[in-house]
């Protein structure tokens, strides 16, 4: 799932190809949406949320959207008479993009963004935005970000500390990849209950993983290492079975998190305090298959 430096980026580039310019055509290919009129409509802004995306309109309303694990926002430019969106017959199969299914498609006087894949699309009021996002915590990308309300939320948080650090609730727009790479960079076990890390400490989790996601916006490609050659970009993320960059010992992966929404999280056992409790300990291939 793309996290939220990912998000901020679909969200500049869909804001540099549509704000200020009036939709010639769209066709939101979704359940309830596909009777929506949007063209003649104006586009304020785009931005991000968290993982979230909100295409805000001149007109009141909001274009609400989640990629999940798979979707995109592919922007290409207007064709010449523009793309025609022309209602699709009942019972069709949805245009087919790349393997995946077109969901929408916002058609500008220079550039079209065609959605792919999406995982959520919702039109909402503006003032109603709340309903779709007001759960998430302190964005970790905004500029207003509340370092303070963020340690806050995950000191109440039950359960482990990496299980909390992808809760959304607590703080927007982390995922397994910085989670991982935020507790590897302070030698915090993932597994640990976060009624036993103090609030200091916490406080330096969530400035690591500001800066860490904050590095990252502005290149397509993540980096927590500074490098950005293939398998080079991250300590211990994508990195089971293989030797740990400051210890030596052999990076792991093992799921973290409640039942029916366990993630994986990447660590390192000699970093780390060791084996986590979900780990049996089995021997781990390089891309994290068991080796039976």
């Amino acid at each position: 799932m793309p996290e939220g430096d990912a998000v901020w980026r679909t969200a500049r580039r869909l804001h540099e190809a549509l704000a200020g310019r009036v939709l010639l055509a769209a066709d939101l290919r979704w359940p309830n949406l596909s009777t929506a009129r949007l063209a003649g409509v104006g586009v304020d802004e785009v931005v991000p949320r968290g993982k979230h995306l909100l295409a805000r309109f001149d007109n009141g309303w909001t274009l609400h959207s989640h990629l999940r694990m798979d979707g995109s926002w592919v922007v290409e430019p207007t064709a010449t008479p523009p793309r025609r969106v022309a209602p699709r017959r009942s019972g069709g199969r949805p245009e087919s993009r790349g393997g995946g299914f077109v969901r929408a498609v916002l058609v500008g006087p220079e550039w079209t963004a065609i959605g792919v894949d999406l995982g959520m699309l919702d039109l909402v009021r503006t003032d109603r935005e709340h309903t779709l996002v007001g759960h998430l915590g302190p964005d970790l990308l905004d500029p207003g970000f509340d370092a303070g309300l963020a340690v806050t939320n995950l000191a109440a948080a039950e359960g482990t500390v990496g299980a909390a650090l992808l809760d959304q609730s607590n703080l927007a727009g982390i995922g397994t990849i910085w989670a991982s790479e935020t507790l590897f960079a302070e030698r915090v076990p993932p597994w640990t209950p976060v009624r036993d890390v103090p609030s200091e400490r916490l406080a330096r989790i969530v400035e690591r993983a500001r800066m860490l996601l904050t590095g990252s916006i502005q290149h397509p490609v993540p980096t927590s290492t500074g490098v950005r050659q293939p398998g080079r970009t991250t300590y211990v993320h994508g990195r089971s079975g293989r030797p740990c960059r400051r210890c030596g010992a052999t990076v792991r992966v093992a799921s973290i998190g409640a039942a029916t929404r366990e993630r994986p999280m990447f660590y390192c056992p000699g970093c780390q305090g060791g084996l986590g409790p979900t780990d049996d300990g089995r021997p781990i291939g390089p891309l994290g298959a068991l080796r039976r």
